[in-house]
């Protein structure tokens, strides 16, 4: 499995170049991965807790929303990665990009573009410094993400009873929504799916 997450691997199975801005909202992440001592592993942020967020308190990749001095997808997945947790992408190489996923906080019609890209990252964690939007940061190894062991039905607690799909990724963290999309579907492109979304999920 480790080898399907090496840099040329990931390359292979993305999609290249930057989204241009476009009429509607718009917004970037970035998904860096590195080698850690566990293999491959990949950075996440947990939202910070704040009232009125419709994201609040979740577990995302670093990013948002374009704004008119982006040239581009890229260019908005690095500003907002640097404003949220310090981090230059301009240290990483940029592997490539996953398609467009509709965002959009659940339960309203609020939608937007989200377009992922990933990053690699060569030698140890970099320090981060976190803004007011994020909580804290954590690498999860792609192996932990892959353990059928930690995939759970998670209930979302402003959104009522209903349980969502989500991978566990530790004592109180829960990958799900719009990011498991994501992260679901690159691991689909890998040859290692991940079985936890069906349709409109």
């Amino acid at each position: 499995m480790q080898d399907s997450f090496a840099p040329e691997a990931l390359c292979a199975v993305l999609l290249g170049g930057s989204v241009a801005p476009h009429d509607g909202p718009s917004a970037s992440v970035a998904a860096v991965f590195r080698r850690g001592d566990l293999g491959v592993e990949a950075l996440f942020i947990e939202r910070a807790t704040k009232e009125g967020d419709p994201w609040s308190g979740q577990i995302a990749f670093p990013g948002g929303r374009h704004e008119p001095g982006d040239a581009d997808s890229a260019a908005t997945a690095a500003r907002e990665t640097l404003e949220e947790i310090g981090f230059d992408l301009a240290s990483t190489v940029l592997l490539g990009r996953l398609p467009d996923q509709e965002g959009g906080p659940r339960g309203t019609r609020q939608k937007l573009r989200v377009t992922p890209h990933l990053c690699w990252l060569d030698g140890p964690r970099p320090a981060l410094d976190f803004n007011h939007e994020v909580a804290d940061a954590l690498w999860v190894p792609v192996a932990h993400i892959a353990d059928s062991d930690r995939h759970v039905q998670y209930p979302y607690p402003p959104l009522g009873s209903q349980l969502w799909p989500g991978v566990q990724l530790d004592a109180t963290r829960v990958l799900w929504g719009l990011t498991l999309r994501m992260t679901e579907d690159l691991f689909t492109r890998t040859g290692h799916p991940l079985g936890l979304l069906s349709p409109g999920r």
